[in-house]
C-alpha cells in the first residue's frame, strides 16, 4: 500500500473479491511521508485485519529521485527508465511480503503494478512478476512443504482510466490517495511529475472528475 492509486484500487479489489486483506506500506527513505498516512487511512477505511509499515531505508543506496535529495523529481517527460526508478524496490518490497505472507501462512499476495500507462520501470512487467513467483516457490518453506503462493497483479494489464473506472464502481475515494513523487507534508500533489502526468491524463480518458488535491 503506497496510499496511492493503483495500490488503494488493488485493495478494493482484493475485498470485494472476498479476502481477508493484511496490508503493508514501507518507510524506504521517500521523499514524502505523507503516502504512509495516506495507506494508514485508506487501510481503516477497507477494514483490513492488520495494516504494517515497515522501515528499510533505501536511501542509503540513493541512485533515484525519490530516494535521493541531490537528485532533481523530472517534471518533462523522458526517454528510457527514469530516475523516478527506485534499484530493486518490487523486489525488496515483494520479498518482506513474501516473508509476511509465510507468517500468516498466506496463499495469495496482491500487488498494484501497471504496465500500461506506467512509467517504464522494469519491476513492473509480467515476466517479472512471473519470475518472482516462481522463485517464491523455490525458496519458501511453506511453498515446498505444499502452500504455493499466487502473486496477483489484478491491473497489470489496464490503463489508468480503467483503473480509475473500476475503482469508482467499487467505491474507492481518490480524493483519499496521493500519487504525487514530490507531494509537500499535506499530501498535495505537483501536477508535473510522470506520475501526476499519468493520473491527470486517466482522469481525463475516464471522463471522471480529477479528485487530486494539487498545492
Amino acid at each position: 500500500m503506497s496510499g496511492g492509486l493503483d495500490s488503494t484500487t488493488v485493495l478494493a479489489i482484493a475485498v470485494k473479491s472476498g479476502y481477508e486483506c493484511y496490508s503493508m506500506s514501507f518507510d524506504y527513505g521517500q521523499r514524502h511521508r505523507s503516502e504512509l498516512l495516506k495507506a494508514e487511512a485508506i487501510a481503516v477505511d477497507f477494514g483490513v485485519v492488520a495494516h504494517k509499515v515497515f522501515p528499510i531505508d533505501l536511501s542509503a543506496f540513493g541512485g533515484s529521485a525519490l530516494t535521493d535529495n541531490d537528485i532533481d523529481v523530472p517534471e518533462q517527460q523522458v526517454e528510457g527508465i527514469p530516475v523516478t526508478y527506485v534499484p530493486a524496490r518490487n523486489t525488496v518490497f515483494l520479498s518482506l511480503a513474501l516473508a509476511w505472507s509465510e507468517v500468516l501462512g498466506a496463499a495469495d499476495i496482491f500487488i498494484g503494478v501497471n504496465a500500461v500507462d506506467y512509467s517504464g520501470y522494469p519491476d513492473c512487467r509480467p515476466e517479472y512478476i512471473a519470475a518472482f513467483e516462481k522463485m517464491a516457490n523455490l525458496a519458501t518453506r511453506s511453498a515446498v512443504e505444499g502452500c504455493s503462493v499466487t502473486i496477483h497483479t489484478p491491473l497489470i494489464a489496464m490503463t489508468k482510466a480503467q483503473i480509475l473506472k473500476k475503482g469508482t464502481d467499487l467505491g474507492v475515494d481518490y480524493a483519499r490517495t496521493v500519487s504525487c513523487y514530490q507531494a509537500d507534508e499535506e499530501g498535495r500533489a505537483c501536477g508535473k511529475c510522470d506520475s501526476c502526468r499519468l493520473r491527470k491524463q486517466g482522469f481525463l480518458d475516464a471522463g471522471l472528475i480529477d479528485v487530486t488535491l494539487y498545492r
